[in-house]
């Protein structure tokens, strides 16, 4: 041991001067290989980046043969070195390298070789690994080692070396929550599960399967009926949307009264609309009339028409709405607003299929498909007697209810880019989309007024966001807006679970001991499943994850379950 330390510091000096800082071209070189001096955090990021997209065993496979690489052409300036120095001399090139280009400080611990006979034996010691305290940074406690990059470098530097396959395993890391790395080095021969490895050797041609599932979705799309393609102004792939939504079809091909039931704002007259694209009707008039618009005295009139000199201010006969659909399909809003005699009236037209206009005696007939609209509770304005009970059960033959944009956080993120189109056609101006902070306040916000609302705060961001860059939450939420900090946002859109009850236990709990952070993670990650019934992209969007990031959680909780933990090697 005390050799190999002298050799340490004897070589460091040397190595160091075989590094050159070229100001005049731009360029870094160790010995006649050119180098490159980049940010570690730059570096992790894309190393995130890696395993985010291609998933953690593709990204360790790349990482690791990058790695590799990088130790091979090291080894090529240790052989040099070797011609007028012992291999124990012109081996320690490598773990100095790796020292010196601030991967990982090496301190050898046992060291055997003999390159005449190919005997081989390392163990290192890791300290300051910076792909391992990284990974932790982003991921937190790993399961298994991460220092890959490193440890690639190893197998590539010390089997250029030997000229012989040598293979690393790291039995300490950093990123599982111990204080130092520890490898082991020796022919991959005498490792017994050397076959789990080899694979990270062999590259995988991702963009091969890319084509094949691309190919693969195309075929299923073409397999789609007509009918499954929604309306232009149609949006949404959330369960409960796609359930009213899938209500539509079967009522279209017939002339059956349907009564559309939601909050306000949730949609109900694109519903309307779409029902009346679907059936035969489509070339036919579609006439929306809101019921609570119209003033009481006049809502006989506006529905039925009026004869000239019905009443005063009657100065010439019109046809009322049920005419002007004729053929065609007349949309009722808020139904439940209709007074009683306009209900009576409506019965009738709707059992005879004729109507009589104000102040005429004359019968015309008239064939509408009706469709009604309401955010009340008609059965209760039946027992109130506010609602007549036989048009209640005409209405109520064919029933929709549309889910509130609460229910729908699948769909947010797709509407608020489509409105986000529209309004930046209307407004003329080219906007990048909406920033992280904004993403994550539209998916939390409760959204009481439904669609509608989103779609005039995705208008008002645009009008307030500068030309060429993203929609931030400021733009979105105003701070007269009661809704967002009652529903637990900041105005910067971060969660304040200071405002809610039940986060201060949940701090409490942690602080005290009570549950740790692994589990209220465990917590989260197994309601957010359970709320998207299984599917990890819906649950992905209600964490602000990705769906990589949130599988790889899911693996390691479960393997955290299931999996006994490694015994920490004893250093010799």
């Amino acid at each position: 041991m005390t050799k190999l330390r002298s050799v340490t510091r004897a070589d460091s000096d040397d190595l160091r001067a075989r590094v050159h800082f070229c100001t005049e071209t731009g360029q870094i070189w160790l010995h006649e290989h050119r180098m490159l001096l980049v940010h570690a955090e730059a570096q992790a990021l894309l190393r995130k980046e890696l395993i985010d997209t291609l998933g953690m065993d593709r990204a360790q496979g790349l990482l690791t043969r990058m790695g590799y690489a990088s130790g091979v052409r090291d080894a090529e300036l240790a052989r040099t070195r070797a011609q007028d120095s012992s291999d124990l001399e012109a081996f320690m090139t490598g773990p100095q390298l790796h020292t010196l280009e601030g991967i990982v400080r090496v301190t050898p611990v046992r060291l055997e070789l003999d390159r005449a006979a190919r005997k081989f034996y390392g163990e290192f010691l890791w300290e300051n690994s910076w792909e391992g305290q990284w990974h932790r940074h982003y991921y937190g406690v790993h399961c298994a080692p991460v220092c890959w990059t490193q440890i690639g470098y190893a197998c590539g530097y010390t089997s250029a070396f030997m000229g012989r396959p040598i293979l690393y395993k790291e039995v300490e890391c950093v990123g599982m929550g111990q204080n130092n790395c520890r490898i082991i080095g020796k022919p991959i021969e005498e490792w017994d599960d050397a076959s789990e490895y080899r694979r990270f050797a062999n590259r995988e041609p991702i963009a091969d399967q890319l084509l094949e599932l691309q190919t693969e979705v195309v075929q299923l799309r073409s397999t789609i009926g007509d009918l499954e393609k929604l309306p232009a102004d149609m949006i949404g792939n959330s369960p409960g949307f796609r359930s009213a939504y899938n209500l539509l079809k079967p009522a279209a091909g017939s002339h059956i009264a349907v009564l559309l039931l939601g909050e306000t704002g949730v949609g109900k007259e694109l519903f309307a609309r779409a029902l009346h694209e679907m059936g035969a009707r489509r070339e036919r008039p579609f006439v929306a009339v809101n019921c609570a618009a119209i003033p009481h005295d006049l809502v006989e009139s506006e529905l039925f028409g009026v004869e000239r000199g019905a009443f005063t201010g009657a100065l010439v006969s019109r046809p009322g709405r049920f005419e002007r659909a004729d053929g065609g399909t007349l949309f009722l809003d808020e139904i439940g607003e209709l007074p009683l005699p306009a209900q009576s009236k409506l019965l009738r037209v709707l059992q005879e299929g004729e109507l009589e206009r104000l102040g005429d005696q004359k019968t015309r007939k008239i064939n509408v498909r009706l469709v009604a609209a309401t955010q009340a509770n008609l059965q209760e304005l039946v027992e109130e007697k506010r609602f007549r009970p036989d048009l209640y059960y005409r209405l109520n033959a064919y029933q929709i209810e549309i889910p509130p944009l609460r229910e729908r956080k699948e769909d947010v993120s797709l509407l608020a880019k489509r409105f986000l189109e529209k309004y930046s056609a209307i407004h003329g101006k080219k906007l990048r989309g909406f920033t992280d902070k904004a993403k994550r306040a539209l998916l939390t916000y409760r959204w009481p007024g439904n669609i509608r609302e989103l779609q005039n705060m995705i208008e008002r961001g645009v009008i307030l966001a500068p030309g060429g860059t993203r929609i931030e939450v400021e733009h979105l939420f105003t701070c007269s807006n009661a809704q967002a900090p009652e529903f637990g946002l900041d105005m910067n859109g971060e969660l304040d679970l200071h405002r809610w009850d039940t986060g201060k236990n949940l701090c409490e709990a942690v602080f005290n001991g009570v549950m740790t952070l692994d589990q209220v993670e465990a917590m989260l990650l197994e309601t957010a499943v359970d709320k998207a019934h299984g599917n990890l992209s819906s649950a992905a969007r209600m964490l602000g994850l990705t769906r990589p990031q949130i599988a790889y959680r899911l693996k390691r909780l479960h393997e955290d379950d299931q999996t006994p933990k490694p015994e920490p090697a004893v250093l010799r």
